[in-house]
Parts: structure tokens; sequence; C-alpha cells
């Protein structure tokens, strides 16, 4: 992997590890997802038109295709992760969806779009895997119903995790679409396609869309009112939110163009290393010995990814 993929993929997995701290102290689930991809759409979109301009790009219906189903793909991401944290357990759900979601991609790069990272690649790929796995490691479920629903959905989150990763990695890299107007295209269709229920006037959710952090946790309080009053009280992490998440994004479609898919999906997941660490450190959450020993572990991944 050339050095300015790897510095545009951890640089994207810090940044990501940032909003997603800022996310998880926010209630609104649905609400405030729909608020801060309506962010990211009002501040990328004229981005998206100035580029178009100043490079003399023609746009395609093929880029709006693309732009389609990237939003289609995120949207049913988020849908099936938060059903999956309302019929599961949180410690079963999110680590298989952060562990298949990259190896899933690893393993189709390889095998239908041919791509070839070499042995130290895939080494590498797996090793930041079985690292996110060991820092995520789910507790003792003691109900088998939500053990075995919380799996499923698990799995199933890591499905869309691998679809709109490969598709991202196809549009950007075969198709050609700009990154910044994919991107904003994408963001602005993904806040039409929740603005239905974003904005219906129901005093509370019932979907399940409580969490939408880094670990689904959220901040533990149900959102009441409707979405006027969510961006009214939480005015400022919205923003930041909707600032931050389209810049990490952003860089990983870069380095898409730049590095195989197979070798940037597993690196991403730093993200996940970076947010545990944070919360062992700075939040004093337990489990410390775990996430240290799991973060050198995706350390050594990164270090295979890197001389592959």
């Amino acid at each position: 992997m050339s050095l300015t993929a790897l510095v545009l993929v951890l640089l994207a997995a810090a940044v990501h590890a940032a909003w997603n701290l800022v996310a998880t102290r926010v209630p609104g689930g649905a609400r405030f997802v729909f608020c801060y991809y309506t962010v990211s759409a009002v501040v990328l979109l004229p981005f998206g038109v100035a580029h178009l301009v100043v490079s003399g790009d023609q746009p395609r219906w093929t880029w709006l295709l693309a732009a389609v189903v990237t939003a289609v793909a995120h949207v049913a991401y988020g849908v099936v992760l938060q059903r999956g944290y309302t019929v599961g357990d949180l410690s079963v759900v999110y680590p298989l969806a952060r562990g298949c979601g990259p190896l899933l991609s690893v393993l189709v790069a390889v095998a239908l779009l041919r791509e070839r990272p070499g042995w130290p690649g895939l080494v590498g790929a797996g090793l930041v895997v079985v690292g996110v796995l060991v820092i995520s490691a789910p507790r003792a479920v003691r109900t088998p119903g939500r053990r075995r629903a919380g799996a499923g959905y698990g799995m199933l989150t890591g499905v869309t995790i691998a679809a709109y990763t490969l598709w991202d990695a196809y549009s950007v890299d075969e198709l050609g679409v700009p990154p910044v107007v994919y991107l904003a295209a994408g963001t602005v269709l993904q806040s039409l396609l929740l603005a239905p229920y974003a904005l219906r006037r129901s005093r509370s959710e019932g979907n399940g869309f409580e969490g939408t952090g880094f670990d689904g946790r959220g901040s533990g309080v149900r959102a009441e009112g409707p979405t006027h009053e969510l961006w009214r009280e939480h005015r400022r992490s919205v923003v930041l939110v909707g600032l931050l998440s389209p810049v990490a994004y952003l860089l990983v479609l870069f380095a898409m163009r730049l590095a195989p898919v197979s070798l940037v999906a597993p690196l991403r997941e730093v993200s996940i290393v970076l947010a545990g660490l944070a919360g062992w450190l700075i939040l004093g959450e337990p489990h410390g010995r775990r996430r240290l020993a799991g973060s050198l572990v995706v350390l050594a991944g990164i270090t295979a990814i890197a001389l592959a």
C-alpha cells in the first residue's frame, strides 16, 4: 500500500472515531441521523457543483445510479444495525458487524474484483479483523433467543457494510465518479430517504433507533421530541458530526483510488481501536488489557498492510 493511501485511511479512522464519540452523547436516533445527513448534504452540495464547474467534468447517468445505490445501502445499514440493537445485544451485534464487514469486503474483492494484495496484505487484513474482534469481544449473553437474533442481525449488518464498501470502491475507481461529487449526491439522497420517517409528527421513535454512535449505546436517553427540538438542543453536536462524518469518508474514497479495497476496508476499522482506547483512557471504561492487546494485534496488521 502506498504511503499516501495509508495516511489517508489512518487519518480517516481518527476523524471517524472523533465524530462517533460526539454522536454517542446525542439522543434522537433516526432523527439525529437525518439531521447530520442534512448538514452534510448542505455543506457538500456546493463543493460537488463547484468541482463539476472547475474540472469541466460532464455528469453521467451512471454517476446518479452510483449515488442512488450507495444511499440505499447506507440507509439499509443504519436500519438493519439499529434493528439488531433492538432484538439482540450490543455485545453480540456490534463486534460481528464490524468484524464481518471488512472480512467480507476482502473476500469479495479478491474473488470477484480480482484484486491481488499479496500475502502481507492478506495477513495484515486478517490481523486487523482479529484485533477488532478482540477489542469488542462479546460478553456472555444469557438469553439464547437474543443471542441468535443478535448474531443474525450482526452478520446481516456486516453484509451491508461490505456491500456499500465494495460498491463505493467500484464507483470511484471503475466508474470514475469524482469522490466529492459522489459523496455530495449520496448524502443528499440519504437525507431525502430518511426525511419521511424523521419528519413525521410522532412523539417517540419506537423503532430501535436510540443509539447512533460508535458503539450503538448513545446516551441512554430516548428521544421524545420532534426533529426541530433535537436540532435546537443539540445543534453544535449535529453540525460537528455533519462536518466530520463526510470528511472521514471522503478520505476513504480518495484512498480507494490509490489502493485496493481489500486493504482499505480492514484498515478503516482502526477507528474502533482509537475509540476503544479513548473509552478506556478518557472515559474510564473497563477491559483495558483486552483493548490494549487487541490494539497491538491491529498495529501488527497495519504494519503488514503498509508493507504490501
